[in-house]
Parts: C-alpha cells; structure tokens; sequence
C-alpha cells in the first residue's frame, strides 16, 4: 500500500485553511498530525486529509438540515 504525502502548500490549497489554522486544529485534535519526513520536513498523508474533508463536508450537511 502506497502512501501519498501532501506539503503544506498542498493541504492549505484542498482545505482552504491557512497555516496556522492547521496548526491550531492539530493541537486541538481536531485535524489529522503531519509525518516528519526528517529534519524540519513534514507533510500529511493524502488519506487522512481526504477521510478529513469528507468528514467535514458531512457534518456540515447534517447541521443544515
């Protein structure tokens, strides 16, 4: 099973949330942690994101009924 990463660049442009947002959802919990892919480098795994997104996209869907 393959693994694709996503940079930050890439997460803030599928979410729409800036950088500090992300940050701030991941100390929360609320967002899935980033891989260290060594030294400063990290990045996210494209799955959770995407598991992420949908889950956003239904609880928002739920809340407007």
């Amino acid at each position: 099973m393959t693994h694709t990463i996503l940079r930050l660049p890439a997460v803030k442009a599928r979410t729409g949330l800036s950088r500090s947002t992300i940050y701030l959802r991941i100390a929360e919990g609320s967002f899935p942690k980033p891989v260290s892919l060594g030294g400063r480098a990290v990045g996210w795994i494209e799955a959770e994101v995407n598991d992420w997104l949908k889950q956003q996209i239904e609880t928002s869907r739920q809340a407007a009924r």
